[in-house]
């Protein structure tokens, strides 16, 4: 059932229960077994084997898949919560407060909970400390306790930490808290986020001076659009902080009448409010497609909405059966019983239904899943509530948020009849482990990164070898259609696509969703500044409730591992047809990801009849993997030049080869393949020998596998392959992840 070793092996070290004394998870079907168990424990007794037969039959092949905690800790007895992260309460501006506040996050984080926290209460630094006489040191000093208590519970053998650290725009430290994790070491257990007000949105428009105030006092004032610059420039250059429009969030939020929400969870998906938690599964639309790539293709909805069914029934028992770390922890869920139902493998399931993820259809589709989510979601939820009773702090008021008013007149009457069991339904998590596990099917909503990879993967007796990875929806077109390649402009990566389609998807996803979605908009690392900068700003007009980038860079890297070659004096080898003794030509330098070293593309000249003509190639490296096809191609197209005569199409047929694995941006332009990029050499020398210095500067292109140097190096491996994805990361080489 578990298919690669790679899941295996995920399997094994995250999920498979193994009992000090007695017997543990035999395969993943027991890990599904005692999952199910364990939460029908919380059914009548008289029912309780039929519902632990249908959570079973959900789990199986990975249609449903619940979030990692639940996974791991669900049936085992283990003193850990099966929720993946909190939100802390609020903290206070003193020194026991603050402190006692770090403890309350030390003891969440043991127990496996991620977390998030809003800074903005602690006064600025400067800030005059009164009675003592002296001067506070500011929100971001104390974060770095955060950090270091985070880098211990790591070191003590815990679950790998996850922390969000918010502010608000208008705190007076904003600006040093934007430029927090400008270098390489600062406060890297954390994933930052700026808290962004409407009134500042408008601020920024109108071109206004902004105040930075705290406790009612404004310490300065700065131009609006200037502080956006800097917290867009931080980033452009480093990839944080993040940008949360909180006033929409807790505008859209449901239970806007009881609470209010002051920071996000470490992966953006739930915003929360003081001591709220975030209770995660996932629905896998990548196996409810049947007949994939044909034209009669379709995603099963009847079979969607039963699941969602299940699904949310599931979670709901999840509060009751879960422990809490803290005692408010659990009087917050229990009193709102708010669950995070989503969805995985949305890129792969539309690839199978022939429809270009960022297109018009695939936008319709999204908003056509996620809306028979979102309705079957919440009368499942009115129906717990006549059976089980609504939660706690249900009232009708809820009736009027935004989330509810777009439900259809039938599913509302329902809920003004019976309640709700839970508060909020719907959220969309990254994914990004659960979906390794699930065969590595598109994680979240996000696009497929790469379509193949190598990946090191640690054998039983403790010796790592390569693994080729590769995409779910891949893997189903070979089976299908064997060595047919698979259409460029239907295989889509992160890569290949602009800015504004990322940001499409995202808001046609939340326009279904009640709390927030995690979403990283990937970036070619040329972007303009302005256009980078116009990412939020269109995330903001179209109703994301909060934006995260992607850029490679000197802080965080790239996600490819090239190293620089030194190129050869000499020709691969020697072509065997007459030659003239000197020819002048020119060396082009290629950096790709599937390279350990840089390619050389070499092209002599030669003057017949007055006009200068290409005569010969040579491509050279010093990886050996690359010798045999670039030994055949110098010798083919050498032939071809020699020939003389029209040789353009040369450059056209190598641009059209397209490598499923994923292309690279080089110059602000995708390239589908190594192959391609030479062709795009040959075209440009071609081109009344145009030099090489008039075309663009090429850059490092962003795909899959492992970081450039400088990159952040796995914890777990020591790779420089870390894979940012919503301030979470994965690492391509050994499966590490920091919150999934």
């Amino acid at each position: 059932m578990v298919e690669n070793t790679l899941a295996a092996q995920i399997w094994n070290d995250k999920y498979k229960f193994t009992p000090q004394i007695g017997e543990g998870d035999e395969n993943i079907a027991a890990t599904w077994r005692r999952v199910a168990n364990a939460i029908a424990q919380n059914e009548p007794e008289q029912i309780r084997s039929q519902w632990a037969q249908t959570y079973f039959d959900a789990l199986q092949d990975f249609r449903f898949i619940p979030a990692g905690r639940i996974l791991a800790g669900a049936g085992t007895s283990r003193a850990v919560t099966l929720f993946n992260c909190f939100v802390m309460g609020v903290i206070p501006d003193n020194l026991n407060g603050i402190f006692e506040h770090l403890r309350e996050a030390a003891i969440t984080m043991q127990q496996g909970g991620g977390v998030g926290m809003d800074f903005s209460t602690i006064r600025p630094n400067g800030a005059p400390v009164v009675g003592i006489g002296a001067k506070a040191s500011g929100p971001i000093s104390f974060m770095h306790s955060w950090d270091a208590m985070c880098g211990t519970i790591m070191a003590a053998g815990q679950r790998r930490g996850a922390m969000m650290a918010c502010l608000r725009i208008s705190h007076p430290d904003i600006e040093a808290f934007i430029e927090a994790k400008a270098n390489a070491t600062s406060l890297r257990n954390f994933n930052l986020s700026v808290l962004v007000s409407d009134d500042f949105m408008a601020a920024r428009a109108n071109d206004e001076q902004w105040p930075l105030k705290f406790g009612g006092d404004v310490y300065r004032r700065v131009s609006a659009r200037g502080l956006w610059d800097k917290l867009m420039q931080a980033n452009y250059d480093n990839a944080e902080p993040g940008v949360i429009f909180i006033d929409r969030v807790n505008q859209n939020n449901n239970l806007s009448y009881s609470e209010k929400i002051i920071a996000s969870n470490p992966c953006g998906e739930q915003m929360l409010p003081p001591y709220g938690a975030c209770l995660l599964g996932s629905i896998n639309l990548a196996q409810l497609v049947e007949r994939p790539f044909t034209a009669e293709s379709v995603l099963d909805e009847v079979e969607l909405a039963a699941i969602t069914r299940t699904a949310v029934r599931f979670l709901d028992n999840v509060i009751d059966i879960s422990r809490y770390p803290l005692k408010e922890q659990e009087l917050e869920a229990k009193a709102k019983r708010r669950i995070g139902l989503g969805i995985t493998g949305l890129a792969d399931a539309l690839l199978f239904c022939n429809s270009v993820y960022g297109s018009q259809s695939a936008i319709e589709l999204t908003k056509k899943w996620l809306g028979i989510i979102k309705r079957e979601a919440y009368i499942t939820s009115a129906e717990l509530a006549a059976e089980k009773g609504a939660f706690p702090l249900y009232d009708k008021a809820i009736l009027d948020s935004p989330n509810l008013q777009s439900l259809d007149k039938q599913t509302r009457k329902l809920i003004a009849q019976n309640g709700l069991r839970n508060g909020c339904l719907t959220s969309i998590a990254p994914t990004g482990t659960t979906s390794l596990l699930a065969g590595n099917v598109s994680s979240g909503i996000e696009p497929v990164f790469a379509y193949a990879y190598n990946r090191k993967v640690r054998g039983q007796d403790g010796s790592l070898c390569d693994e080729k990875v590769e995409d779910y929806g891949f893997q189903v077109w070979k089976k299908l259609k064997g060595d047919e390649p698979p259409p460029e402009e239907l295989f889509v990566s992160a890569q290949t696509l602009p800015p504004k389609a990322h940001v499409a998807m995202q808001a046609a996803a939340q326009t279904q969703i009640d709390s927030s979605i995690s979403k990283t908009v990937n970036c070619p690392e040329d972007i303009d500044f302005a256009a980078f900068s116009n990412i939020y700003i269109d995330g903001y007009e179209q109703g994301c409730k909060g934006m995260t980038t992607y850029r490679p860079n000197a802080v965080t890297g790239s996600i490819l591992s090239i190293a620089a070659a030194a190129p050869k004096t000499s020709p691969s080898e020697p072509i065997l047809a007459p030659r003239p003794e000197n020819l002048h030509g020119t060396t082009y330098k290629v950096k790709w990801p599937d390279s350990a070293h840089a390619v050389y593309v070499t092209i002599n000249d030669i003057e017949t009849d007055g006009k200068v003509r290409p005569f010969e190639i040579f491509i050279n490296s010093k990886n050996m993997e690359h010798y045999a096809w670039t030994l055949g191609l110098t010798r083919m197209v050498s032939a071809v030049l020699r020939r003389g005569g029209d040789v353009s199409f040369v450059a056209e047929e190598l641009k059209a080869v397209f490598d499923p694995r994923g292309g690279a941006w080089i110059g602000g332009h995708y390239v589908p393949s190594l192959l391609a990029a030479i062709g795009g050499i040959f075209e440009r020398h071609l081109g009344a020998l145009a030099p090489i210095a008039s075309a663009p500067k090429p850059v490092e292109p962003t795909a899959h596998r492992s970081a450039l140097l400088g990159a952040k190096i796995c914890p777990q491996c020591g790779a420089a392959a870390l894979h940012c994805n919503e301030g979470c990361v994965n690492c391509h080489d050994c499966g590490y992840s920091k919150c999934g």
